[in-house]
């Protein structure tokens, strides 16, 4: 789906092209069920996943946007973030939605309209497709669920309400929509992580790590987000997870495409990191957008450096890669420092696990095992599967006696235990990071405490080859 980005770093979407998207997704789905002699009539209900802080406002009695889906806006706010933090919401930051809505009241005129005439509709992204599909501006359902809705920074994360300080159609026409997660929230789920302490981490656009902290919320000492994972069931309690987020994960390979032309096709830059073997010195902070947890420094920009003669595109996909490993590791760090008890395996899923070679690094830089399923959309699998759980629908079940044997792939770290250097927090290690800032500190983090990767019995010069695939018992 086409995203516009301007110069300022501010990216949008045409919520109309959302819907088309949508559509088109539920029509041709249906049609190869047909073609697999599949009688769609057997479908139950939908699920909803989205991306979840991006913002809409739009007009309920036209069914009109009032503007573009907002996905991230730099420089909304002067203040910042980290130092309005309260137990119940987020941290002040671009990221979260109750933000953008400010923007858009204070500066599209269609929107201040709409609102006085109380026309106005606002909601993320789940909102506005369920709004759509069950019937828009004919009757359609205006709601959320908890982990959209504590992304917004208008949502108790405690009481489960709004704060108070704050304050039907195509091939499925009929089936009704019985679950709604936010993406991370649902890969959490497909990924079945429904116990205290597992974890997962998505690697999309960005990279997202969240971590089961059970029906407790976990405020945390060291960058990360408290929000809520799941509820599923209205006299069900609520799960809460502490987050990481990282804003360029994938993206950076994008970037490498489409602005500097280093790879033709996304899937080029893990020969040519393999090529190479080894990031020869240059290392690649990729903060287009600014660093989300746990530095939430929107003004931070991107840095390359340690550039020879000798470097090539090689060297730049592998230090990519790397940046985006590195990243997932001070994800790590804070996890285990908030939560006190060390991770021992981490789940990955994302279009960028397909990458071997980024799923090794990823092993050898946290030093412990990087598991992928074999199923690995697991957002689109956790949507269903809490549709499919939904009081009054009961296709199965999700207590844990009923959960399925999945399959995976699980890395291990494959450098000696004599070269895993431990990272200590950049407090420790650099005390001068409050003169270098946060963009230079990174760079030295890395730089500093770079894990020596050796893959025992395989060269550096070729991808790794496929770990074994197990069943998990």
């Amino acid at each position: 789906m086409p995203v516009s980005v301007s110069v300022h770093s501010w990216v949008e979407e045409d919520p109309k092209e959302i819907m088309q998207s949508i559509y088109e997704c539920m029509e041709r789905t249906c049609e190869k069920l047909r073609l697999l002699n599949i009688d769609i009539s057997n479908i139950k209900a939908l699920g909803v996943t989205n991306q979840r802080e991006t913002t809409l406002v739009w007009d309920k009695e036209t069914g009109e946007p009032l503007y573009n889906a907002i996905v991230y806006r730099e420089s909304l706010i002067n203040k910042s973030p980290g130092k309005t933090r309260t137990t119940s919401r987020p941290s002040i930051s671009t990221y979260f939605s109750a933000v953008k809505l400010r923007w858009l009241l204070d500066n599209v005129e269609e929107v201040q309209q709409a609102v006085l005439s109380q026309r106005a509709m606002f909601g993320t992204v789940d909102s506005w497709i369920i709004w759509c599909l069950t019937g828009g501006n004919n009757g359609g359902v205006h709601c959320t669920d908890v982990s959209n809705a504590s992304r917004t920074m208008l949502f108790n994360i405690h009481s489960m309400d709004w704060d108070p300080e704050l304050q039907k159609s195509g091939s499925l026409a009929g089936v009704p929509i019985s679950g709604c997660l936010g993406d991370q929230s649902a890969a959490l789920v497909g990924q079945m992580c429904f116990r205290e302490g597992q974890s997962k981490n998505t690697y999309g656009t960005g990279c997202f790590m969240l971590r089961n902290t059970g029906t407790k919320p976990l405020m945390s000492d060291h960058g990360l987000l408290t929000t809520v994972a799941y509820k599923l069931g209205k006299d069900e309690p609520a799960c809460y997870a502490l987050e990481g987020s990282v804003a360029i994960a994938g993206a950076v390979v994008r970037w490498l495409k489409d602005n500097l032309g280093i790879v033709q096709s996304s899937s080029e830059i893990e020969k040519l990191a393999a090529a190479a073997g080894t990031s020869h010195g240059c290392y690649f902070v990729p903060a287009f957008s600014g660093l989300y947890a746990p530095y939430w420094e929107p003004s931070a920009r991107g840095i390359i450096c340690g550039l020879t003669q000798f470097t090539n595109r090689n060297h730049l996909a592998f230090a990519a890669l790397e940046a985006v490993c590195f990243q997932t590791r001070e994800i790590l760090d804070a996890m285990n420092q908030d939560s006190g008890v060390p991770l021992t395996e981490l789940q990955v899923d994302g279009g960028m696990t397909s990458n071997r070679l980024l799923m090794q690094l990823q092993a050898d830089i946290l030093c412990i095992p990087v598991v992928r399923p074999t199923m690995s959309e697991t957002t689109a699998l956790g949507a269903a599967m809490a549709a499919g759980a939904a009081e009054g629908v009961g296709v199965w079940s999700l207590s844990p006696s009923h959960l399925p044997h999945a399959t995976s792939e699980k890395y291990e770290p494959q450098i000696n235990i004599d070269e895993r250097v431990p990272l200590r927090s950049l407090e420790e290690s650099r005390p001068e990071i409050h003169e270098l800032g946060d963009q230079r500190a990174l760079l030295q983090y890395q730089r500093d405490n770079r894990c020596r990767k050796k893959m025992n019995g395989t060269p550096w010069g070729v991808p790794p080859p496929p770990p074994h695939i197990r069943a998990d018992p």
